[in-house]
């Protein structure tokens, strides 16, 4: 089926979503754990819903499933330090962090792989981190939420990769409703331990304000249908212009932070001067991916 001019504002639309997730992390009273375990539980029971409603077999064998729940337990730590990172600095930190996660990505999948490195990615590699350093330089008091972003964009990168081979063997949404399933279990287990050395104030699981619709928000919408219409788009859009388009979620996040929160997202220019080097280096990395992957002679058959 060939793309529509439909499908490409709908890929936008989606990224838009992605980006607000920051965002929501700040609206909702909830500290980064219990927030995130409310979104695991919620996408969990949504996914479970899908299969209910479309009658689709949801279960799959021991070992792959043992092995799906735990990239779940990676997707927990993930999503924790990104709403934890947002917290306690502010969004546009937050999401300039993150925007190092397909770069990161770029040095995670040949370790996996066992594939070579590619010069490019060295390179761009080295960009990020000059941009990193104009950040830091300049906004040192956020020195510790930058921190968490990357450390939350580097398991994105861990378990994008994981993803990819799981892809391959099931079907997308019996990964993500073991993975939310895993997630949310890690979490759990997770409580304990944060509630006596981490937490001041130990647990905070009750709602407050407008907390239940910007959760159910976050989990239904951010999770289940955002992922939900991506694999749909998947049938008709390359993966080249699906990542590309994904890299623009930092931009549209920073853009809405500032809309909404106005002078408290509002950062020095040597921020957006380091975060438009990250944002250069991370649009041109699928680029020359792309050329790199053409300009490769094709071996004749046989």
């Amino acid at each position: 089926m060939k793309a529509t001019l439909k499908d490409y504002l709908m890929l936008h639309f989606i990224v838009l979503i992605w980006g607000f997730t920051a965002i929501l992390g700040l609206l909702i009273s909830l500290p980064a754990i219990e927030l995130v375990f409310y979104r695991t539980l919620i996408a969990t029971l949504g996914v479970a819903g899908l299969f209910v409603l479309r009658r689709k077999n949801l279960l799959m064998p021991l070992p792959q499933m043992i092995k799906v729940v735990a990239v779940g337990f990676v997707i927990a730590l993930h999503w924790i330090l990104f709403f934890w990172s947002a917290q306690v600095s502010t969004a546009s930190v937050c999401l300039a962090g993150m925007a190092t996660t397909s770069l990161w990505t770029a040095f995670v999948e040949p370790l996996f792989n066992r594939t070579q490195i590619k010069w490019y990615e060295v390179g761009l590699g080295l960009l990020v981190i000059s941009g990193l350093l104009v950040i830091f330089s300049f906004e040192g008091g956020y020195w510790l939420g930058l921190s968490m972003a990357l450390g939350s964009a580097f398991l994105a990168a861990v378990f994008s990769v994981l993803n990819g081979r799981l892809a391959h063997r099931h079907n997308p949404y019996q990964i993500t409703f073991y993975e939310m399933a895993g997630a949310c279990f890690a979490t759990v287990c997770f409580m304990p331990m944060y509630s006596f050395f981490l937490s001041d104030n130990g647990l905070q699981m009750s709602w407050s304000g407008y907390d239940w619709f910007w959760l159910f928000l976050l989990g239904g919408v951010c999770t289940v249908y955002a992922f939900s219409v991506s694999v749909e788009l998947m049938k008709r859009l390359s993966v080249f212009s699906i990542n590309l388009t994904v890299n623009l979620e930092p931009v549209y996040g920073i853009i809405l932070a500032v809309l909404i929160f106005g002078e408290s997202e509002k950062m020095t220019p040597q921020f957006y001067l380091g975060t438009a080097i990250i944002l250069v280096s991370v649009l041109t990395y699928p680029v020359l991916n792309y050329w790199n992957k053409r300009r490769k002679p094709v071996r004749p058959l046989g």
